[in-house]
């Protein structure tokens, strides 16, 4: 996997796009219907009207540091990389360990050996948004002077816990780590982006001691969708500069959202017919079903459960075909906060073959309250010169669905235990945690301590589940 400096060529890398991807989940999950006839809730409560079916957790055992470190290691053995070869490392996530102390200074211990400290990129924060800033920061730095010819790698991750209550089902962790570099099989297209900036107060974490957040629930979901139109704008009005004829979703070969849970993701896609809707209102002669839409605007219909119903059932093919595979890991471990949306790319990978993939659009939204929104584009490219073809990267993912059914399920008693556990030990120091390692996946770092100045020591589970460590890891995280 070869790369030349831009000063060597003669002119910027070509290509610039996601050479690999690793996603990392719990090997814990509670299931949603469980948690229907635990909760005292209606049958169909979580499993149809938020539509999810399981929800991953943290136990005591894993912290944002460790399954960024689990998440990142796997990317560099699987894909062969030696830490040597990268350039720029950056982390996206809201789940905060330290006031001071970055994750990513965290995972350099991972470069230790390899003798590489030249590692640009930090941390990145704002809700759920924080991996696609990581993401973007890379790209520009490898389309910058700054550049030497290195990789990137781009850590999405997140532990999204709430305290009980209706919120709680919509929580779940992972991480998703990415390698970018030039010659890539999956583009970033230039020119396609588009983005929406604001100030709200619809899901933020004010109190440090805690690792619940404050949610206005009803205002959070209304921001998602108006944040959908404005960012969605905004990328039509800059794909019809680069294109040269205007965007639609005829356009987009497959649409993928974060994912806060699916039923919100399927609102989303009506939303964006909408949309098209509103810029093309000559669509309604061909869709008689949709009439009742004309002369309706983006800002009345927020919220409007006809206008969303109607959407909904007027997508149906399209979300079949579009959008439904991407659900696959937002529907079984839950919202992995700022992983969500690349989480969904990692389920349409696993699950869609390279050759229906080849020469495709992909329509990404990303989106973080607080708040701040992306739409954009990725093109497949299954060029067999490319430095990892599609194929390998779509084979690497192809144990996805049978990784997500071979996890370990609790009951919702268990679940809550470990719930209460985090709470009551959050930040605690000294701390040693009680959590059985053979909860873990064989290979995943672990915290084996903290002491009483919130050092965290890291282990490795034994790859073959015997032993406990394989590798110490030593991270001090003050206050």
């Amino acid at each position: 996997m070869a790369t030349t400096c831009a000063s060597e060529s003669g002119r910027w890398p070509q290509n610039i796009g996601i050479l690999g991807l690793e996603i990392y989940f719990p090997r814990q999950y509670v299931s949603q219907e469980d948690l229907e006839v635990s909760d005292g809730v209606s049958a169909g409560k979580y499993t149809k009207g938020l539509e999810q079916q399981n929800m991953g957790f943290c136990s005591d055992r894993e912290d944002i540091q460790s399954i960024c470190l689990t998440a990142v290691s796997t990317l560099f053995q699987r894909y062969g990389i030696s830490p040597a070869r990268v350039g720029r490392l950056e982390v996206g996530t809201e789940t905060i360990l330290d006031k001071s102390k970055s994750v990513k200074s965290v995972l350099m211990q991972l470069f230790a050996e390899s003798g590489n400290h030249s590692v640009e990129g930090l941390d990145t924060t704002n809700a759920c948004y924080g991996g696609t800033a990581a993401l973007f920061n890379s790209i520009n730095w490898m389309e910058s002077s700054s550049w030497d010819g290195r990789l990137a790698v781009v850590v999405a991750a997140d532990i999204a816990v709430y305290a009980a209550g209706p919120a709680r089902p919509t929580g779940g962790a992972g991480a998703v780590a990415m390698l970018i570099g030039p010659n890539a099989p999956l583009v970033f297209e230039r020119g396609m982006r588009g983005t929406y900036m604001a100030h709200s107060y619809d899901f933020y974490k004010p109190n440090l001691s805690s690792e619940y957040p404050t949610v206005d629930g009803a205002k959070t979901l209304s921001c998602y969708l108006e944040a959908l139109d404005k960012s969605y704008e905004d990328f039509c009005k800059k794909s019809k500069h680069t294109l040269g004829e205007e965007f639609s979703l005829d356009k987009a070969d497959f649409i993928l959202f974060h994912s806060p849970f699916t039923k919100m993701v399927r609102k989303s896609l009506g939303r964006l017919l909408f949309n098209d809707i509103a810029r093309f209102p000559e669509m309604l002669e061909r869709q008689p079903e949709l009439q009742s839409l004309a002369g309706r605007t983006l800002s009345d219909t927020v919220g409007d459960r006809t206008v969303e119903q109607l959407l909904v059932k007027s997508t149906t093919a399209m979300w079949n075909e579009k959008t439904e595979l991407s659900t696959l890991t937002g529907r079984n471990i839950g919202n992995m906060y700022t992983a969500s949306l690349y989480g969904c790319l990692a389920s349409l990978l696993a699950q869609k073959p390279a050759a229906e993939l080849k020469g495709r659009r992909l329509l990404m939204y990303s989106y973080g309250s607080g708040l701040a929104a992306s739409m954009y584009s990725i093109q497949c490219r299954g060029a067999p010169d490319a430095a990892v073809t599609l194929d390998a990267l779509c084979e690497s993912l192809s144990a996805l669905p049978k990784r997500l059914l071979s996890r370990e399920r609790v009951t919702p008693e268990q679940y809550r235990a470990v719930m209460d556990l985090r709470q009551e030990k959050h930040h605690a120091a000294p701390y040693e945690p009680v959590t059985d390692v053979a909860t873990l996946w064989p290979g995943t770092y672990y915290i084996e301590s903290i002491d009483d100045m919130h050092r965290r020591v890291y282990s490795v589970h034994d790859k073959a589940g015997q032993g406990h460590v394989s590798n110490t890891l030593t991270v001090t995280n003050g206050h």
